[in-house]
């Protein structure tokens, strides 16, 4: 397969005989899905589509909120099911099958993997992200990349930077200090960079410290080229453009979608008259180039065995299933007779809602896989709850209750309707829907033998825990996860999954929640390297289920921790190894996890971070020695002195654990004395959130947030609305929006994410997206009008 760079001597002997015009032509896309094409340089309309776990590719009608119709594809499970796991292998496969799908299509390019850290369990967005644990976001991220590209399918990584919520996502300024972007933020994008060079990396719609992304020059060029070594091109999120000319300096090459030649003509007049240094364009063109090069010779159209990708999301959504609780009843007799309860059976939510909904390809039901498996006179099926809404409704719970007593067992396919989590909007608390809690109380104590199955994309909280035996947490597991649920459950397969993500006890346990969401410009991330397991290991606060955790039908013990290769000044790694051992009755994986605790360092660090796993296949009594090499990385903090990583010399715990809670072997290695480069380390003191004098001392300057008022091209349709001016500018968007759904009926959660979507646009972004109707000095009018200078609104319609 060839890759983009392989044709950079190619691309830029081929760009320096276009003309500035056609040079700036190749800035943006030719229309929604498609980069622009040159016919004269052999340069065909390459497509790129959605999304991160199948494909999205839509005909005519186009749109970036996944509302209107697109080719049937597999239907994976969702990031975070894939990462719950932990098999890297198991992703490489799923990205090359999804590869071959974009194949078949004649996508070049697939807009994914979102590698953005769970920063908060509210973003609605979650379910298409991996973890809250930079380290395991990058493994997963790399594998997918990889997988992909071995197809000849391109791959996007999404979103670049600092991108972790939905509210006001197009205009909110994050304000993250130096060290914990570095160590927090920035390491699953370093990692699948580094490892896996995706064909493009996608910037973020945010502002981050006080720049847009999309012209961020330490972003897109320092960090991410000169730090990193990228070799692929820079592209907006669809509408991220800010200013055009000062994105290509800063590093940006493709902007999407079309923007009906506005920004491209821009871009050649500044050239063109001086203002703009044309090298700057050579380069992007370049880049786009080369891309278009790359994807024309690897496209290699092939039929797709749909059965075996089937079999493959079976796979998937059986590995990536999390046992959360089990007293004994799991697994299930296939004697005894089922009460299957809640509207998931009949209407599984497979997928989370927005740009990444796929038309899947096939679609299994949990009531008809149960009943394939029991036969229809032992399982009785009741609702509970509408799967769309789940409102209130005391009849269905009656009517689930009374089909509880008359079963055996009682499984309640339980968690969030998609209007409770999609793209465009963020949660605002971690309950289930009152119907549903209601529902699970009720049944729970109608039949004690009871299994809650539930189907969410991120965590929840359960009051109702201690009255029920079991808890599986399937996510969201695509178009096979109804046969896979039933291997689980009656012992098939044995549960191998563990939690990405941490489930908290209560919301406010969380210290970012105090910064997430709550402006309409500005976030100060103050928790810093308080994230996850990070902050409750470090400050001993209880959890509902840890990082990591996740049980199974067998039984696993650790032991012969040691070390096999001390610290050298030549290999600055070491070798540690530990032995693990299934002594249950069945065969199992076990995923391995290896933390490091720096024991004698002065700068503020975690109890605990994750730097190493590995998921192995046991069986009963098969015992299995498993090594790990840490690299001086492993031991490292981002020293803002020296810019860089650095190590402090002195003691390390290695932590073998089975969760970030459950420590089963440990030892200690000591780094010696020269092994860091810093002599006068960093000096921190211990926080939960930081105060600005911290901030500042960590390399964040901290500017005042933007204001709303006066209105401006980045003031979003949602500030305008109630102005009389902005509400017409508003609903008009809104009806053109609507217009791309033809006379198709829409659900409720569509509805909600298209108003949430489009009311977050900014000014700019409509411009933009206008396709040149909203000309430059209709724009201008429109923001004299919303601010009432209507002096100046005549005075500029009497000029040309």
């Amino acid at each position: 397969m060839k890759q983009p760079y392989d044709f950079e001597g190619e691309a830029v002997a081929l760009v320096a005989r276009m003309s500035v015009d056609e040079k700036a032509s190749l800035m943006s896309g030719s229309s929604f899905w498609h980069l622009q094409p040159l016919e004269a340089y052999d340069l065909p309309p390459i497509m790129v589509s959605d999304g991160p776990h199948g494909l999205r590719k839509q005909g005519d009608q186009t749109d970036h909120m996944g509302l209107t119709a697109s080719v049937p594809a597999t239907c994976f499970p969702t990031a975070v099911t894939l990462a719950s796991s932990w098999d890297r292998a198991l992703i490489h496969q799923v990205g090359a099958a999804i590869g071959r799908e974009c194949q078949a299509e004649g996508v070049s390019v697939l807009l994914a993997p979102g590698v953005n850290i769970k920063r908060s369990p509210l973003c609605g967005r979650n379910f298409e992200y991996y973890s809250e644990d930079p380290f395991m976001a990058g493994e997963m991220a790399v594998g997918f990349i990889q997988g992909v590209q071995s197809s000849g399918t391109g791959t996007s990584l999404k979103h670049f930077a600092v991108n972790n919520q939905e509210a006001q996502r197009m205009v909110v300024d994050t304000l993250v200090d130096r060290r914990t972007l570095f160590e927090i933020y920035l390491p699953a994008f370093e990692a699948a960079v580094t490892q896996s060079q995706p064909w493009t990396v996608m910037c973020a719609y945010n502002r981050f410290n006080g720049l847009y992304c999309s012209e961020h020059e330490e972003l897109l060029t320092d960090i991410l080229r000169d730090r990193w070594g990228f070799k692929g091109l820079v592209v907006t999120d669809w509408g991220a453009v800010n200013n055009r000319p000062q994105g290509i300096a800063a590093g940006l090459e493709l902007e999407m979608p079309s923007s009906g030649g506005v920004n491209d003509r821009l871009v050649a007049a500044q050239v063109k008259d001086g203002t703009f240094d044309e090298a700057h364009l050579d380069r992007a063109a370049a880049r786009v180039t080369q891309l278009i090069m790359a994807a024309k010779v690897n496209m290699a159209p092939q039929k797709i065995d749909f059965d075996a990708h089937h079999a493959l999301a079976r796979q998937a959504a059986a590995d990536g299933a999390v046992l959360l609780k089990n007293t004994g009843i799991l697994p299930l007799s296939s004697e005894k007779s089922i009460a299957l309860i809640g509207a998931f059976a009949e209407t599984p939510r497979i997928q989370g809602a927005g740009s990444s909904q796929v038309n899947a390809a096939q679609l299994d039901r949990p009531l008809d896989a149960f009943i394939a498996r029991l036969g229809g006179d032992r399982v009785r099926y009741a609702a509970g709850f509408d799967a769309e809404m789940a409102a209130p409704d005391e009849a269905l719970i009656a009517e689930a209750v009374a089909a509880a007593k008359a079963a055996d067992v009682a499984i309640i396919m339980a968690g969030l309707p998609p209007l409770f989590e999609a793209e465009g909007f963020d949660r605002t608390h971690l309950r289930q829907p009152e119907q549903i809690e209601n529902l699970i109380m009720a049944v729970a104590a109608a039949n004690k033998n009871c299994v809650v199955v539930l189907s969410n994309g991120a965590p929840i909280e359960m009051p109702w825990l201690e009255t029920v035996p079991a808890v599986l947490e399937t996510y969201l597991a695509g178009q096979a996860g109804a046969h896979a649920l039933v291997d689980l459950l009656y012992g098939d397969i044995c549960p191998g999954g563990k939690l990405a993500e941490s489930f908290p006890l209560h919301l406010n346990d969380c210290p970012a929640q105090e910064n997430f969401a709550n402006h309409k410009r500005q976030l100060i991330y103050r928790e810093g390297l308080n994230i996850g397991y990070r902050y409750f290991a470090t400050h001993d606060v209880p959890v509902l289920f840890p990082f990591g955790h996740g049980l199974s039908y067998t039984q696993f013990t650790y032991s012969d921790a040691k070390l096999v290769a001390d610290w050298s000044a030549e290999t600055q790694s070491v070798d540690v190894a530990v032995t693990v051992k299934n002594t249950g009755s069945c065969a199992g994986a076990e995923i391995v996890q290896l933390y490091v605790r720096d024991v004698e360092s002065a700068a503020y660090r975690p109890d605990r971070e994750l730097k190493a796993f590995e998921k192995i296949m046991l069986q009963p009594g098969e015992a299995k020695e498993l090594r790990f090499t840490l690299t001086k990385r492993a031991f490292a903090y981002f020293d803002v002195s020296l810019d860089d990583w650095d190590v402090t010399p002195g003691a390390f715990d290695i932590l073998f654990a089975a969760s970030s809670n459950d420590i089963r072997q440990s030892l200690t290695v000591t780094l010696p004395a020269g092994s860091g480069r810093n002599s006068q380390p960093m000096v921190e003191t211990p926080y939960v959130t930081m105060q600005d004098v911290q901030l500042t001392a960590l390399g964040l300057r901290i500017t005042p947030a933007e204001p709303i008022k006066p209105y401006h091209a980045n003031t979003t349709l949602a500030d305008i609305r109630h102005h009389w001016v902005g509400k017409r500018v508003a609903n008009a968007v809104l009806e053109m929006a609507a217009k791309t759904m033809g006379k198709r009926q829409e659900t409720a959660v569509a509805m909600k994410m298209r108003e949430e979507m489009i009311m977050s646009l900014r000014l700019k972004t409509v411009q933009i997206m206008s396709g040149g109707a909203l000309t430059p000095k209709r724009f201008d009018l429109l923001l004299l009008a919303l601010n009432n200078r209507w002096l100046r609104f005549v005075a500029r319609m009497l000029r040309s």
